[in-house]
Formats: C-alpha cells, structure tokens, sequence
C-alpha cells in the first residue's frame, strides 16, 4: 500500500477527524499552492518589514505608500508588511486559511489599485499581483486541503464554501476602505 493511498483514520464514521491522513493529488496540489504563494507573500513581507531580500524596510516602504498618495505611510508599511508576512505563514501552515487568503486579496487589491494604467505585463503590470489575487482567493474559498493546520480547528475542520465567500469579501471591503480613506 503505497503513502498517497493509504488512509488512518482514529474513527471509521467521521471523515472531518483531525488524525485522518489522506494523500491525494488535490491535497498535494493545494499544499503545494499554498507553499508557493505564502513563501512569496511571507518574503515580500519580510522586505517591508526587515529589508530583507533587497527590501526598504519601513522606512523604504513608508516612502514608497507616500509617494503613492498614501496617508499613514509609516503605519501602512507596518499593516502591509505584518499582513503579507503572516497572511503568507497562515497559507504555508494552512491555518486560518480563509482568513490569510483574504489578507492577501486585500493586500493584492490595493496593489493593483496603485499599478493600474500600467498595463498588463511587466514591469509596470499588474499580471504578478493578478495571479497571487487570484490564487490567494482560489485558496480561501476551496480550502487548504488535507495537509493543513485547519484540520485541527473544530469551525474549520470542514472547509465551507461560505467561510471562503466571506473571507474573501472581508479583504475586498478591506481593500476598498484602504484606498477611499488612506489614499488620497
């Protein structure tokens, strides 16, 4: 019996149980997803926050949310850099996926706010930011699969479409009161 079939379960009859181990290809996909788009996020976090990886820092990124129109640049760079550094560690875990997909929609949202009119494609386009919107959003509304710290939270053991709707609307309005009210 090879590992990507086999399953252990502690319960026959409850298939939302936490030690249940089930490998498939949509839970290896899903993992996979939320590895690649919360090292990404979790990285351009730490380049706000820490001036890692060739980053401004707070300062930089203050400088930067200012001569975009920003009001609050310094906290802007403090909420932005925090949001897409633990937004990108929940999709790594997979904990509070629904949550971390929605910090990532807004943080995307108003990105693309900033770079519209540039196009679609590089390096002034907003086709990076699209797809990490979109996957992010993809993550929140299907869950983060079987390999994921979810499974040991009782709300979210059994992902619901519902919870990924409203998580996803809660980064959109998120987004939207960011850019009517801090962005002049």
């Amino acid at each position: 019996m090879s590992i990507f079939t086999s399953t252990r379960t502690t319960s026959l009859n409850d298939a939302t149980s936490p030690t249940t181990t089930s490998w498939s290809g949509s839970s290896a996909g899903l993992l996979l997803l939320r590895w690649a788009v919360g090292l990404t996020m979790a990285a351009h976090g730490a380049q706000k926050l820490f001036g890692w990886f060739g980053g401004g820092g707070l300062d930089g990124t203050a400088d930067f949310f200012a001569s975009n129109g920003y009001s609050a640049a310094q906290t802007m760079a403090v909420v932005a850099g925090l949001t897409e550094t633990l937004c990108g560690l929940g999709l790594v875990a997979g904990l509070l996926t629904p949550l971390a997909g929605a910090g990532i929609v807004g943080i995307m949202l108003n990105v693309i706010a900033v770079k519209w009119g540039g196009g679609f494609f590089s390096p002034t386009g907003i086709e990076f930011e699209l797809l990490l919107l979109v996957a992010a959003a993809s993550l929140a509304l299907t869950g983060p699969g079987k390999l994921a710290a979810d499974r040991f939270l009782p709300v979210l053991r059994a992902h619901r479409l519902v919870h990924g709707v409203a998580a996803v609307a809660l980064g959109a309005v998120a987004a939207g009161i960011t850019l009517v009210i801090l962005r002049s």
